[in-house]
Formats: C-alpha cells, structure tokens, sequence
C-alpha cells in the first residue's frame, strides 16, 4: 500500500491551511439558506391553474445538501396550518399535481424531488416556516413530546431538555425536521452498554420507534377527498407512516421521552486502526471493549491515515474533573462551522488531487487534532442534546455509500474487522493503479433494534430499517457502516457499487442482514446512486416483510398519489 501520510507537501499545507481559517474565523455561518424566492407573477414555470388562495406561491430553487440534487425553479409554498395543507392535497388531486413536503433539505437520497425529471406539476411545501409548533406533556406516562412536522429535532430536544427530559439515541444532525426524520428513518448512536437495557420512555432504536401517535393529511373515502386522521401506535394503520419515504405528509408526531441524561463524550486519536477495530476477543484497546462498557460509540477513519477519531460517549450523573462542561450543541466548531465559500473550494478541488489525496486525508485528521486541543473539546459533559449534537449543515459536503447491518451483538468486532481489512486493501489496490476514488472517512455508529416503545403498540415501524426480524431474534444489534466522500470524485460510484454489492454478498446468512440507510446513497451504478434497477426493484423490496403491504397502504391513504414522485413510484409502483 502507498506510504501513509505521504509528504505531498504543498497539497498538504493548502488543505490544512484551508481548514485552520475554517477553525478560527467563521463561527458565525450556522444557517443554510436557499436561493431567494420569486413571486408567480415573475415565475418563469407554467403557473399552477386555481392554485388555493391565500396560499402564497412563488419560485423557488431546490438544492439537497450535498448538492446533487438541484433544480433552479421549483413552485414552494409554506402552509400555515394543516387545514392549509388539506386543501393543498385536494387541489392536487383535482389538477394532477403532486406535493412534496420540504424540510431542511439536510439528505442525499431522491425522496423529495428526482434529478432528470420535470418538477413543472411539483409543489413544495416548505414545512420550517410555520408548522414548527413543539409542546411537552411531562406528566404522562410516558412523557410526550408533540411536535408539527416541520419542527426541528433541536427544537424538540430543546423543549424536552427545560423538562429534565430527552432522548437516549439522538442523530448527530439537529437541524433536520421531525417529518423528515421520519421520511428517513433518522437514528443515533447508542446501543445498550453490556447489561443495560431501555429505560422508562427511551429506546435504543430509530425516531420512528419513539412514536406513539401522528396526524397525517389522508384519503376520505367516505368524504371523497383528504383530510387528516390521527393514528395511535396501537393502531396497526399507522406501522407504514413511522417511517414513509416522503409516501405521507405528517402534520403533526407525538414521541415518548424520558429522563434526560449528563453524558461525557471523550475523543480518542491514539489507537491504531489494527487495535481499535481488531477481532473479536483480541487484547486491547478495541472497538469491542468500548462498546460492552459503553453503548455509545463512533469511530471516523480517515483514509490512509493510522489512527481513528474515536468517539465514546458514557452516562455520568456528575461532571468528571476532567471533563468541559458544556451548555450548547455542535461543540466541535473546527469540522462543522465552515462557511459556503470554503465548502464549495474544497468539493470543487479535493475531487481531482488525485495523488494527494493521503495528504489530504493527513490534514482531516491534523485539523480534528489540532481543533479538538484548541477548542477544549477532547473530553466534554452535558446533556444528551449538547453531546450528541454535532454535526450541522455548514460542515464539508460529502456524500455516502454504505448501509446498516442487522446482527448479533457477538458478531461486531469480526463484522468491523472484515469491513475495515476489506476497505484497506481495496484503497491500497486502487492507489496502486494511481486512482483515489474516495477522499472521506469510513464511519461506523450501532444502534438498537426497534422493540422498545412504552405504550400499547401494533408493532415495530413496517419498513424502518431498524425493524426486527421474526426468523432472527437473536440479530438484535445495528451497525450503520458508510464510506464517505466528495461528490465529483472520479470513480467514487464505482467504488461505492463495489462495495454495496461487497457488503450485501458478505454480510449475509446466519451472520446478518444488510439493508439501506434511506437518506444516504445505495443502489449504485458505475456513476450514479439510486439507479440500479435489480437493488431497487428486488434487494430492497427483499429486505422487509412488510414492504408490499406497506405499498398498498400508502396507495389506500394516498390513492390518487400526491404524495409520491418517480423514484418512489420505481421502489413502490
């Protein structure tokens, strides 16, 4: 394999230099905001015909985070209130348009709109604007938390944390909405420590799994037109909703909550990757080790690099001595602060260093030393919200490849240590044929399965990818592995094609079962994702037992599917 850390040492000084001013001079660029609206009588797509009034339209463009997904004009409006929203599903439904609900935009993959197809009959609803509301319940029991579909889940953990409230298992994004949370099946990071299992109100699994009842914008038969209805989670009508690909649009969700909890994230940069992701029962400091004493626990391995970012996080009712107390979210400011401008120079120059691309690794993982030391982040303390908030819209834009593997707990470090061997010796191929097709880290992150909610339920959510599965109780672990990288690198869809089919060929029979994680990118051909028809029509559709009802219920709630676009109408004709 090629020298690790090779000097390159103009590229490596130029990309250090460029995420050392990121560090230290941009603190204030904490918001994504979309181009600038224009008004239907300067549109410049056909104007909706007897679109509702009161409801202002206007143009607006649409771009996902990543930025592979962009479209200049799209009509956008932002409906006040869910009776606004009703209406908007009945007019749709008379002049052939479909809705699209728009959140923070915060994904990859093609739920919302679909590059290479008109958007002239698409409306987005903006849901940020108003339906936001949050309210907490914290005299149930469980405590609720009820939010409207376009409220953040910072907004969320925010309310429940001035209640003494919060989740176990939190996403490290905030900025995303509940809705969309929901579309995407939005998990965290916890797994139970060995021994432990769910306290009253929390679980180790998905959002969706948290749900104990919503409201959603369906068909009335009876009325012969949408309206909404409210589902409990002992109904079974409302298993497909908790997690719907964009198929519904949620108005509003209430979740289950619990004791809020003080947790210390310590960051680790000194075992080698060999030790930290070592088979299981090897001595060490291992991934194994950390996780039984743990629960929490996320590893980001730079390419070409020796040692990981490793990230434990551990209960602890008081602060320990050398613990940063913490009072806010997104701690780290050196990797997820960085403005558009600096953004943008990087995905349009890392793609094609080709050669450079180990230096360039090298200064990821100097500039999260080097932030961490500066910034007193190493070890922090707080609530959960503070510690397991850190990622936000303005650190690099990258994308994925990768998925979860359901397994048993005892399969772990040798699933771990068969991703990571493989992953070293297909980089090494490929830089020995002069080809860098992937210039971001591999991650991994565990989760519960979905089986642990306190109220009367139907069942777990139908096509979650967190959902159990009958033939297999004792796979009661996930293991969300991806491989990330800066869109436009050359070979990366190939690369990540072979490693999806890889994963699913490997990770197969009695050791486990790979299914994709809905707001990253799968079903890879040699230069896109979420093109190859086999994985999409017969792969993902063979993961879960529930996915063809779950199909025909979406077309009972939405039979006239205005809620839908292509690509769902590929994955759920």
């Amino acid at each position: 394999m090629a020298e690790r850390n090779a000097p390159a040492a103009l590229s490596r000084r130029r990309f250090f230099g460029a995420a050392a001013v990121a560090a230290v001079a941009v603190t204030g660029f904490s918001e994504w905001v979309p181009a600038a609206a224009v008004p239907a009588g300067d549109a410049t797509l056909p104007v909706p015909p007897e679109f509702p009034s009161g409801i202002d339209l206007y143009q607006q463009s649409y771009e996902n985070w990543s930025k592979e997904i962009s479209f200049d004009s799209v009509w956008t409006c932002a409906p006040r209130d869910e009776r606004e929203v009703v209406n908007l599903a009945n007019w749709a439904a008379e002049q052939g348009y479909t809705l699209r609900a728009r959140g923070s935009m915060h994904g990859w993959s093609p739920l919302t709109v679909v590059p290479g197809y008109s958007v002239d009959a698409v409306v987005l609803l903006d849901t940020t604007r108003h339906l936001t509301g949050v309210s907490v319940d914290p005299t149930g029991t469980p405590a609720t938390v009820t939010a409207q579909g376009g409220a953040s889940l910072l907004a969320i953990l925010t309310a429940l944390e001035a209640e003494g409230l919060g989740w176990a298992s939190i996403p490290a994004i905030g900025d995303i909405t509940i809705g969309g949370a929901l579309a995407i099946d939005a998990h965290g990071a916890t797994a139970p420590a060995e021994g432990r299992t769910a306290e009253p109100g929390l679980s180790f699994g998905s959002v969706s799994n948290l749900v104990t009842a919503l409201t959603a914008v369906v068909w009335d038969e009876s009325a012969g037109e949408y309206s909404t209805r409210t589902f409990a989670r002992s109904d079974p009508g409302i298993l497909p909703l908790l997690t719907h690909l964009g198929r519904t649009f949620i108005t509003s969700v209430t979740l289950q909550a619990g004791a809020d909890r003080r947790v210390r994230c310590q960051s680790i940069l000194d075992i080698g990757w060999r030790e930290l992701f070592a088979p299981a029962g090897a001595p060490g400091r291992t991934f194994e080790r950390f996780l039984a004493a743990s629960g929490s626990v996320e590893a980001i391995w730079f390419p070409f690099t020796d040692a990981p970012w490793l990230k434990v996080w551990t209960d602890e009712p008081e602060r320990p001595i050398e613990s940063r107390e913490v009072t806010g979210p997104y701690n780290y400011a050196f990797s997820d602060t960085l403005p558009e401008l600096i953004t943008d120079g990087l995905g349009s120059t890392a793609p094609h260093i080709g050669a450079a691309t180990p230096a360039f690794s090298a200064s990821q993982l100097g500039a999260v030393t080097a932030g961490l030391a500066l910034t007193g982040t190493a070890d922090i303390w707080g609530t959960s919200k503070n510690t397991r908030f850190y990622l936000r819209a303005t650190t690099l834009r990258v994308t994925a490849g990768g998925g979860v593997l359901l397994t048993a707990r005892k399969n772990v470090a040798t699933i771990i240590h068969d991703m990571t061997t493989w992953l070293e010796e297909r980089l090494g191929y490929y830089s020995s044929l002069g080809e860098y097709p992937v210039n971001g880290p591999f991650e991994v992150r565990l989760c519960g399965l979905d089986y642990d909610v306190d109220v009367d339920s139907a069942g777990s959510p139908s096509i979650s990818a967190l959902s159990p599965i009958a033939e297999h109780p004792e796979w009661d672990t996930a293991i969300w592995m991806n491989v990330v990288s800066i869109p436009g690198t050359p070979g990366m869809h190939a690369f990540f094609r072979e490693m999806e089919q890889w994963m699913h060929q490997h990770y197969s029979g009695s050791l486990g079962m790979m299914r994709p994680e809905y707001s990253k990118g799968w079903a890879f051909t040699d230069d896109r994702s979420h093109a190859d028809l086999p994985f999409l029509t017969e792969t993902l559709p063979s993961r879960y037992r529930e996915w063809d009802s779950a199909a025909a219920a979406f077309d009972t709630y939405d039979p006239h599917r205005v809620f839908r676009n292509p690509f769902l109408d590929r994955i759920m004709p």
